[in-house]
């Protein structure tokens, strides 16, 4: 199912993240003990979002970034897009859904003006695009000259002592989980499998410069398992 291209991913993604949303959350407390609240206030941070800043957050799912960046910056303005209808219903749903304006498109075609945001973020979207340059592009155009691209997202497990218990945890524990909270094991085999077979931090950060973003850097969380890559799209040149 991870080697799936194209529209068949897109599709298969958006039916899958349809069957969990209402686990989604759950899911992830567990699956990171709880460590992803963490991995998301480091997101928001890094945006370095003005107190009455716009920010853009794709593939927004039920909302997790967008209501911590309202934590942050409660004056903020928070878009969130998706194409998982169902998972924005759950967002929406929460205490304070009202204050973040969800629009339901996809990554690799965003229905904004150019330089529109100041900040543009994603969380757990490279691993599952069908083009990763192609979304760092459109999040690109979309972020005003100066203003920061940031990404979180799983990585390969390294290679060291840990990488037996790791692969342990995503293909044994993590569909167990999925089969006992989610009552979805398949949907908790693709992540696990798109996990070990997405990009590097090294190879995402490369990507992230190809496209023009600068001063590309990233930070890696859980053993090595998930980063958060930070690009700056340029000023414009006089």
């Amino acid at each position: 199912m991870a080697a799936l291209e194209g529209r068949e991913r897109a599709a298969y993604v958006r039916r899958m993240f349809g069957r969990i949303a209402r686990r989604y959350d759950l899911m992830n407390r567990l699956m990171t003990f709880g460590q992803d609240r963490r991995w998301r206030r480091y997101v928001v941070a890094q945006a370095d979002l003005p107190a009455q800043g716009r920010l853009l957050d794709v593939a927004t799912g039920t909302g997790d970034i967008a209501f911590e960046t309202l934590r942050q910056r409660p004056a903020a303005e928070v878009v969130g897009v998706d194409f998982a209808t169902e998972m924005m219903r759950v967002g929406q749903a929460r205490p304070g859904g009202e204050r973040v304006r969800w629009i339901n498109a996809d990554a690799l075609t965003l229905p904004f003006r150019s330089a529109s945001f100041d900040a543009v973020t994603s969380g757990y979207l490279m691993r599952n695009v069908a083009d990763v340059p192609g979304a760092f592009r459109e999040q690109m155009r979309v972020v005003r000259p100066g203003g920061k691209v940031i990404a979180l997202d799983t990585s390969p497990p390294p290679r060291n002592l840990l990488r037996p218990f790791i692969l342990f945890h995503l293909r044994v524990v993590i569909p167990l989980l999925g089969r006992l909270v989610a009552g979805d094991p398949s949907a908790y085999t693709y992540l696990p499998e798109s996990t070990q077979a997405f990009k590097t931090p090294e190879e995402l950060a490369a990507i992230m410069r190809e496209v023009g973003l600068v001063d590309v850097r990233y930070r890696r969380f859980m053993f090595g398992t998930m980063a958060v890559h930070v690009g700056t799209r340029p000023e414009e040149s006089v």
